[in-house]
């Protein structure tokens, strides 16, 4: 299947060690992030910068996201046991898998059909399973709302009011909101 052996778990204590410098608390949050195989989702040639706190490339002009930025936003759902969460944006499926380990229900959504494929592939065999589709994330998943959490993992000009539509009551929508210009 995969290699994740004590190199990779000490690589990952570190990395749960950064976070909690620069900010991160929840418990389960870090859990999630020190349980996560964060290499696996890296080409050969990037392997060794798999736990820095950096972005990186995974093809499409996409990136895995910054590891603080995934444990940030993953603490500002404040994710329950049970919650139903829907994630605009799948990239790598690394997001995914945080909220997956904290017990969310996961539901994500792709637009680009490259990484659609390759994530809903790959995470099963690495033993998370999310609901995958594929699809303008912008629209949400009316069929399946409501949601008590959506999570944007990339920037857009406005909250869409298509997304504030399919929160559940007392639902926690993040999504960076501005221009490339701030």
């Amino acid at each position: 299947m995969f290699e994740d052996n004590y190199k990779h778990r000490g690589l990952r204590n570190k990395l749960v060690k950064i976070l909690q410098k620069k900010g991160i608390f929840d418990a389960r949050v870090l859990a999630a992030i020190g349980k996560v195989p964060r290499h696996v989702f890296f080409d050969n040639a990037l392997l060794d910068h798999a736990y820095q706190d950096k972005a990186f490339p995974i093809g499409e002009g996409q990136t895995i996201s910054q590891p603080y930025t995934v444990a940030f936003q993953s603490e500002k759902l404040e994710i329950q046991p049970g919650d139903k969460v829907l994630e605009i944006g799948t990239g790598s499926g690394y997001q995914a898998c945080i909220l997956l380990e904290m017990g969310a229900t996961v539901y994500t959504i792709e637009y680009n059909r490259k990484l659609f494929e390759t994530a809903k592939s790959f995470l099963p065999q690495i033993g998370y399973k999310p609901y995958f589709f594929y699809g303008d994330g912008s629209k949400g998943l009316p069929a399946k709302a409501p949601f008590d959490k959506i999570l944007v993992t990339a920037g857009a000009p406005v909250i869409p009011n298509t997304l504030t539509g399919q929160l559940a009551d007392g639902g926690i929508l993040v999504i960076p909101v501005g221009d490339r210009e701030r």
